[in-house]
């Protein structure tokens, strides 16, 4: 159960980049990159590993030599989601890459270099039929751009877009999806949504640079999550990477939570709780951290509501798989798929609801 309001998405066309489906009528996807040397094969699969747990659906990784190119070999046949390969400046990377089994290219042609080897790595991608990724961003835009632009502005970062979709169709190639990533976001909002009127090639959204866990998700959120969010809720994005500069699993988890927040993913656990105050009947934060804690293995949609007393709990747990209300006197209303179902009494909160909601899942997916 969830509430019923949805956001209407543009229909780009559709690529595939190894078995995930970006565009058209697919969900939006949530990438991450890895932050360690990409020809450390250990430390790479064990990163990966741990962000395939949480439900990513495709990874990046960087590429800037050929040891790393070369490190492909190994990486991809033990990963189980699509691997991008990121190419810096060199194009010869990208078509090692392709040859070594990456399933996308991002290049950005403001530093590849010449038109000729942006045309050898188009080649590399139909030999190979993977797609590109076309990443503009506001720190390395084509000299030529810059000096009428002065800066990078939300203009030149569309006109640069522009400019390479055009090299691209001239050469017959078509599968491909586009960034045009700024640390500002109105620069990085506006240069999107002048993207997206202009065509309909598939969009990575992003916003570079975007800060620390604390601040790029929470405490300034002006960054991805409402640079995004404002995006994403026009129903422009395909794609997504939340840049954060923590660990890569908790851009995946904030990826999640904000598609969760918009109704554009079902994934997890969703938890609908109050801030708690003197009204309360049991300690609800402590409760919701525990909960959440034991539960982050379950990646299966189902929606939970936590409220401390009856004056907004009912109604909540209308709309919830699972619910409970303080009732005062340590007894408690669940509910069950909006509901009233039984009464507890003097139980150990958390454990039961994560017995009941382990149960809920089961019966819904078994």
């Amino acid at each position: 159960m969830k509430y019923s309001y949805s956001i209407k998405r543009k229909k780009t066309k559709q690529i595939q980049v190894g078995d995930v489906l970006v565009g058209g009528d697919a969900p939006v996807s949530v990438q991450t990159m890895t932050n360690t040397l990409t020809y450390d094969v250990e430390a790479t699969l064990e990163q990966i590993n741990s962000i395939e747990k949480e439900g990513c659906d495709i990874v990046r990784v960087s590429i800037p030599d050929e040891k790393s190119s070369t490190a492909l070999k190994k990486i991809i046949p033990n990963i189980s989601i699509p691997l991008i390969a990121d190419i810096h400046f060199h194009y010869k990377r990208a078509l090692e890459a392709a040859e070594n089994g990456a399933h996308c290219l991002r290049i950005n042609p403001g530093n590849i270099g010449s038109v000729d080897k942006i045309k050898e790595v188009i080649e590399a991608a139909k030999q190979n039929n993977i797609p590109i990724r076309v990443g503009v961003n506001a720190g390395s835009l084509e000299k030529q751009i810059l000096e009428k632009y002065k800066s990078p502005t939300a203009q030149a970062l569309f006109e640069s877009a522009k400019l390479n979709i055009q090299l691209l169709e001239d050469q017959n190639f078509d599968n491909f999806k586009i960034s045009v990533k700024a640390s500002n976001i109105f620069t990085s909002v506006e240069a999107y949504q002048l993207l997206s009127e202009y065509c309909d090639y598939p969009l990575h959204l992003g916003i570079t640079e975007a800060g620390s866990y604390f601040s790029g998700s929470i405490k300034s959120s002006i960054k991805s999550s409402i640079g995004l969010g404002m995006l994403l809720y026009q129903g422009i994005g395909d794609t997504i990477r939340v840049s954060l500069s923590d660990h890569p699993t908790q851009e995946v988890k904030v990826g999640f939570e904000m598609l969760k927040s918009l109704n554009l993913r079902d994934y997890g656990v969703t938890i609908i709780s109050c801030p708690s105050c003197a009204r309360q009947q049991f300690d609800v934060i402590k409760t919701v951290k525990n909960v959440e804690s034991r539960l982050s293995h379950i990646k299966k949609p189902i929606t939970v509501s936590i409220i401390g007393c009856v004056v907004n709990g009912p109604g909540e747990a209308t709309m919830t798989n699972i619910g409970i209300t303080g009732g005062g006197n340590d007894t408690h209303m669940v509910y069950v798929d909006g509901e009233k179902s039984h009464r507890i009494q003097n139980e150990d909160l958390v454990e039961y609801l994560v017995k009941t909601i382990e149960n809920k899942v089961e019966e819904i997916y078994s």
